[in-house]
């Protein structure tokens, strides 16, 4: 059985996953999050791709002043983690050509 936890994040993908435009994913995050945390998945998905594009950290970091921990971070995420960051990267990239 799941949690109330599972649930609800469950429940949360489930509603990011039927956003259907710019507009609607901007109108849903601003109402969802603080501007901190989109401030901190902005500087995620901007390491995401400086990274793809093979910057080093201390580059991105200069370029975009996230914290090289947080590049750290998320290279790791890029190579060991759930294959996320490079599913919605090349996806991204095969919609823009």
């Amino acid at each position: 059985m799941k949690t109330m936890i599972e649930t609800n994040i469950h429940a949360l993908y489930r509603a990011i996953s039927v956003i259907e435009s710019d507009r609607e994913a901007q109108l849903f995050f601003e109402d969802l999050c603080t501007p901190s945390e989109l401030d901190s998945m902005a500087d995620r998905w901007a390491a995401v791709q400086a990274l793809k594009s093979g910057k080093a950290y201390r580059k991105i970091h200069e370029d975009t002043g996230v914290s090289v921990t947080t590049v750290g971070r998320v290279s790791r995420c890029i190579s060991y983690g759930n294959g996320g960051y490079d599913l919605i990267f090349e996806r991204i990239q095969r919609n823009e050509k």
